[in-house]
């Protein structure tokens, strides 16, 4: 027997049965028929290893044990959408894209599924790597679980495919599977699962791919990126995907739309708000993008999502309940933060006992009364939130809700700054709670991600007194740590090596570690890449951070008051000390000459001889600049096909210089 023409025949009859099945939705084997056809391949590949496809279709059934996932940058990044919450806000955004573009505008109407974001990558038509969306920068490699999820292809049908593309998508669990896990589980006497999102996102985790596959996940994939796309817009994309054996979202079933104005984009959005409840899996909302690839290039991202791109989120459920007491939680930047104590109610496919009251407006605008029944709805947030009292049902000798006078950690008075709604407890150097919640924050996985210490140990050293600020970490001792409970040589040595190897994470991962208020990732990036030093940033004035693009008054002014307490100026000289990264490396010096040095660019349009991120690439490697909009500080706008009109006269306005493509290489030539 020819093993080799029998596994190809099996491996081909396979894909095909989990096409039609998983896919199409339309079976034609039994399933008798497919466990045997799948029991002879896995026997002959057992038999003949050489053989074995890394795709083959054993790989569904998983078995692959992972030990930790590792991490990967995306090579395109995986922002998130700006949300809205109403038709308003939808049209709103119509007329921005419409000015910014001068033209009339095609978009795209899809659900908005609420589960996993995945990016797969192909590869000559094979599947070679899945990450999870993680931070947007960088994600988690999942590709032994991804490929037991039987809708997604492990080698593509057809042609005419790119040799190497990522396509993205939604991984979520089915309302039935979802019952189902939870019947066993109660059977079993386990704790039941709280929603099938949660279920879908710790089942990716899971480091046994072999109990992924049981789980029984399912995916739509919508999202095409490649450096020079063969299509002109995103619905095109998606047919010619459907084409390639990819489970994308059904035309027919109106998952997914090609809207010509805001009216067929309300239509969809109308029908959605009412049909979500019959679907057999969640959605939150619905995405609406701009169709052409060529005015989404030239509409371009914010620092955290598209400009082309909008979700409106559907209104959130809502729900009666009891509140019982109100209690008052400090955050690391002091930040006093009051929170409903409620008789357990179900909200949203989870138990809802707590919600948030924001702060002490919130708190007089809905005239709380403990024993009050309370309106709960559960937003775009993950706390819940109330929205309402229920008068008529308040009974008499209730006890108002007021806002606290002193903080609840230490006692320390509270303040509250002017324009702002929060109040705040100023004893940033005695409140256990800030003092603890600022080392927590700098040991996180986003900051310095240190393993062997989490919030528990943090109490701990906290309480004997070793620790007081991060830099405090770096000066722990394994005899003092192996006086605790707890902890052994092994754990003990775990702790100090996540310490030593957090002296090597770059420097605006530090830089957002230090938890400066306003500074998330994305500003600590902007931050660290501008200005490359800790010593830079400390000396730089309100002026000259604002002179940062995206880099607001508020986060200015609070970078110069971080800097100027003596306090954070000296755990910094601390930190320097210990050899943690208060700097960034110095950039490679690259082989091409600098031609472009001291010249800034604005990229727009589609060119025949680049693709856009391959344009931007070279610019920087030559020296130039790449700007996200044109203003008088622009050197030139490179215009390609395509490129927006109002683009093009707010440029002539300016005096913006414009290049052609061919004045672009003459430029870079010479």
């Amino acid at each position: 027997m020819d093993f080799t023409q029998r596994i190809a025949q099996l491996t081909e009859q396979l894909n095909e049965a989990n096409h039609k099945y998983y896919v199409l939705s339309e079976p034609d084997m039994s399933d008798q028929e497919f466990d045997q056809l799948l029991k002879e391949l896995e026997t002959l590949e057992n038999e003949h290893p050489e053989l074995a496809d890394p795709n083959s279709p054993t790989k569904r059934v998983g078995g692959d044990i992972t030990k930790k996932f590792d991490t990967l940058k995306h090579k395109y990044p995986m922002l998130s959408l700006s949300n809205s919450y109403s038709l308003g806000e939808i049209e709103e955004f119509d007329a921005r894209v419409r000015k910014a573009i001068g033209k009339e505008v095609e978009y795209v109407c899809e659900l908005k599924y609420d589960g996993v974001a995945i990016g797969i990558t192909y590869e000559n038509g094979k599947l070679v790597r899945a990450v999870t969306r993680g931070d947007g920068e960088k994600g988690e490699v999942v590709t032994a679980n991804v490929k037991t999820i039987r809708s997604i292809p492990l080698s593509l049908r057809g042609e005419g495919y790119p040799a190497e593309f990522e396509i993205r998508g939604e991984i979520f669990m089915p309302h039935k599977v979802f019952a189902e896990l939870n019947k066993e589980r109660e059977a079993a006497g386990e704790a039941l699962l709280a929603n099938p999102r949660n279920t879908a996102s710790g089942t990716m985790k899971m480091q046994d791919s072999k109990v992924v596959a049981q789980r029984k996940l399912d995916c739509y994939l919508y999202g095409f990126y490649t450096n020079r796309t063969p299509f002109a817009g995103h619905f095109q994309s998606i047919q010619e995907c459907q084409k390639w054996g990819f489970k994308v979202p059904p035309e027919n079933k109106k998952f997914i739309a090609l809207c010509r104005n805001i009216a067929d984009i309300e239509a969809f959005i109308k029908h959605w708000d009412t049909e979500r409840h019959h679907l057999p899996f969640d959605i939150d909302g619905i995405v609406i993008k701009v169709n052409e690839y060529a005015v989404q290039e030239e509409l371009g991202y914010t620092a955290k999502s598209p400009r082309w791109a909008i979700a409106y989120k559907f209104s959130a459920e809502q729900a009666k309940t009891t509140l019982n007491t109100v209690t008052f939680q400090v955050g690391r930047t002091g930040a006093i933060t009051p929170v409903a104590n409620l008789d357990p109610v179900s909200l949203g496919g989870t138990t809802v006992k707590r919600a948030s009251l924001h702060n002490a407006d919130q708190i007089e605008k809905l005239d709380l009364y403990l024993g009050d029944q309370v309106l709960v709805e559960k937003g775009g947030e993950i706390i819940p939130k109330i929205v309402g009292v229920d008068v008529s049902k308040r009974g008499p000798h209730l006890q108002k809700v007021t806002f606290i006078d002193d903080c609840p950690e230490c006692g320390s008075q509270l303040t509250r700054l002017e324009g702002e709604a929060q109040h705040y407890c100023p004893n940033a150097t005695g409140c256990p709670t800030q003092i603890k919640g600022r080392i927590i924050h700098y040991i996180s996985r986003r900051a310095m991600n240190i393993d062997g210490l989490g919030e528990e140990t943090v109490d701990l050293l906290y309480e004997k007194r070793m620790i007081h600020d991060p830099a405090d970490l770096y000066q722990l001792t394994s005899e003092q740590l192996l006086t605790l409970d707890r902890f052994a040589e092994k754990s003990v040595n775990n702790l100090l090596a996540g310490i030593e190897i957090s002296k090597t994470v770059p420097f605006d991962k530090v830089l957002f570690g230090l938890g400066i208020r306003m500074v998330g990732e994305t500003v600590a990036k902007k931050l660290s890449k501008q200005f490359r030093t800790i010593e830079a940033l400390m000396a730089a004035t309100e002026e000259e951070l604002t002179a940062v693009n995206e880099i607001g008054g508020k986060i200015a002014e609070n970078c110069v008051a971080f800097f100027n307490e003596p306090v954070n100026r000296k755990l910094i000289t601390r930190l320097e000390d210990y050899g943690v990264q208060l700097s960034l490396a110095e950039a490679p010096v690259s082989d091409k000459k600098q031609v472009l040095a001291g010249s800034s660019f604005v990229v727009s349009g589609v060119f025949s001889s680049y693709g856009r991120d391959e344009l931007k690439q070279l610019i920087e490697e030559l020296g130039g600049e790449v700007k996200s909009g044109v203003s008088k500080n622009v050197s030139y706008l490179l215009a390609g096909d395509g490129m927006g009109p109002a683009k093009l006269q707010k440029a002539q306005d300016l005096g913006v210089k414009l290049l052609s493509e061919e004045d672009f290489k003459a430029l870079i030539e010479g």
